[in-house]
């Protein structure tokens, strides 16, 4: 029976991945506090265990005292049954008792049970925290387990680790059972054992997967120089190679672009931008910008500060959807960047050239403190404001007071002539703005002229291709009916009511009467029918002169052609 619990506290070591001699030693714990629970024994109880016998005894030491002298049972035995133990034993030595297991009792023996399986978990908690301390950094695989409240937790096999809502990729969903790999980036301890906490937006995840599909990384060939990230949507890492023959860039994209396709993949279809690294910052922010076309890069050390200059065309790209390659930019070289365009830019420093302000200007800075500040690099009152106060304060004979004072004294002066400054620019702006709006007035008038005598002109064309379309069909009615009329009689009285009738047509050319009605009335007299009115003009010949004909021959003839 003993060697069956030997080799069960053995299968829990290696079960719980804890060490044989702590599982015997916390069983060793627990004897000793059963047996003080049942016997009433104080820390005289020690245990002893035979690991290649399996043999277990509980031992109780007690001093031996004269037979009736008997005052504790816990810490006294008396002489004559210390000498049924040993025959040697003697009134004021001490001697060793062996406690039987039979006499524990259920609640002692429980006792023992609690506080192994206490210890055996603690332990078991603590192995897992050194394990897993020592592997911060390193990508985790799991599966997962379930999601609570947003947070993913994952099933590591030997413990849990939990993904936060904040480390997840956002467009991101997990299910029960989905494989998940992600960074391991700390491990907590709780009062429920250690809490190990998995990343998978954590900029060191894009890296560690990169030398997993990279052999030249995880070789040291290449480095990984710089990462910046938006998890899901966007990334860029700045390369460099240590080998002259080998093309970071290239090498990082592979062949057709398998292996940034891998990462890409991996991390939700985010696009990855590999940049090649150099330690010019001009150039680096330069090739940090890409897509975008730089024109050139303005750096201010002190400050840390880099502007790049675009074209207008280029401004949008280079600045990203909403921002976003300037941030990456930023972040990849760890410089502030503003990005600006030529004109924006002779803005700014036409601006800064024009509310220049003197140290001499500035209450409560004399001439030594002013050769004191100018050795120290801050020549004008605009560059004190932008020094800050710690660094002021190095200043010899300036001290924090002093130098907040002048310090807000300048700000000040540099604030009102950098306000009267763009308002001279404002009142000018405007000044041009309605110059340029009474241009575009003016010519907006000129076109509304020029277009409405254009309008008259097509309106007159029309109308006399309007006229010339009637004249013709007109033109044409005339000849048929000539065609189709009665013969023509040539009696001198038809003459000379046609002689009539044409020179009163005639004489209507005085007036502002169409031609082709002139020549269509004409023609009506002539080959019209017979009527009433034929008598009147029949006596016309005696009251007037013979030559009245000859202007009917010339219409006829008009009319024939």
């Amino acid at each position: 029976m003993n060697y069956e619990i030997i080799e069960a506290l053995r299968q829990i070591a290696q079960e719980k991945n804890v060490s044989r001699d702590l599982v015997i030693e916390t069983l060793e714990i627990g004897l000793i506090s059963a047996a003080k629970k049942r016997f009433n024994t104080g820390d005289n109880v020690e245990v002893e265990i035979d690991q290649a016998s399996g043999t277990i005894r509980v031992l109780a030491e007690k001093d031996v005292v004269a037979d009736g002298k008997l005052e504790d049972p816990g810490l006294e035995i008396d002489l004559t049954d210390a000498q049924e133990i040993d025959p040697d034993a003697t009134s004021g030595g001490k001697i060793k008792e062996e406690l039987p297991f039979a006499d524990f009792g259920r609640n002692a023996i429980q006792t023992a049970k609690q506080i192994l399986v206490q210890r055996v978990r603690e332990a078991e908690r603590e192995r897992i925290f050194e394990d897993y301390q020592g592997r911060v950094g390193e990508i985790i695989s799991g599966t997962v387990q379930q999601i609570s409240r947003g947070d993913v937790l994952v099933n590591m096999g030997r413990t849990e680790a939990i993904v936060p809502l904040k480390e997840q990729i956002r467009k991101e969903r997990y299910r029960q059972g989905d494989p998940i790999r992600a960074i391991l980036v700390n491990v907590l301890r709780t009062s429920k054992g250690p809490q190990v906490v998995l990343s998978r937006t954590h900029p060191n995840l894009l890296v560690k997967l990169f030398q997993v599909e990279v052999p030249e990384i995880y070789e040291g060939v290449i480095e990984i120089k710089a990462v910046s990230r938006e998890p899901g949507e966007r990334a860029k890492i700045a390369v460099h190679s240590n080998d002259p023959r080998i093309d970071p860039v290239g090498a990082c994209v592979g062949m057709k672009g398998s292996r940034v396709q891998a990462v890409v993949r991996e991390l939700s279809n985010e696009r990855i931008d590999i940049v090649p690294w150099t330690d010019d910052e001009a150039i680096f922010l330069s090739r940090a910008l890409s897509p975008a076309q730089i024109k050139r890069v303005v750096v201010d050390r002190r400050n840390k500060q880099m502007a790049a200059i675009v074209d207008d065309d280029q401004l949008s790209l280079a600045i990203g959807k909403s921002g976003q390659n300037a941030r990456l930019a930023s972040q990849l070289t760890g410089w502030k960047v503003d990005i600006l365009t030529e004109s924006r830019h002779a803005e700014i420093q036409a601006e800064k050239e024009a509310t220049i302000v003197r140290l001499a200007d500035v209450e409560g800075i004399g001439k030594v403190m002013r050769d004191r500040l100018q050795e120290y690099g801050v020549q004008t009152a605009n560059d004190l404001i932008e020094v800050p106060l710690d660094r002021l304060t190095t200043v010899p004979g300036l001290g924090e007071a002093t130098a907040s004072k002048i310090q807000e004294a300048s700000r000040e002066l540099v604030e009102t002539e950098v306000e009267a400054y763009r308002e001279e620019v404002r009142i000018k702006q405007e000044a041009e703005e309605a110059a340029r709006a009474e241009a575009e007035a003016k010519e907006a008038a000129r076109a509304a002229k020029r277009a409405e005598a254009e309008a008259a002109a097509a309106e007159a064309a029309a109308g006399e291709e309007a006229l010339a379309a009637e004249n013709k069909e007109s033109t044409d009615e005339g000849v048929e009916s000539v065609e189709d009329g009665p013969p023509e009689e040539t009696s001198t009285e038809t003459d000379s009511a046609v002689s009539d009738e044409a020179t009163t047509s005639i004489s209507l050319e005085s007036d502002d009467s169409p031609a082709v009605e002139e020549s269509v009335v004409a023609e009506s007299n002539v080959t019209g029918p017979s009527s009433p009115q034929d008598d009147s003009a029949a006596e016309a010949p005696e009251n007037g002169s013979q030559e009245n004909a000859e202007p009917v021959e010339q219409i006829d003839e008009q009319n024939g052609a």
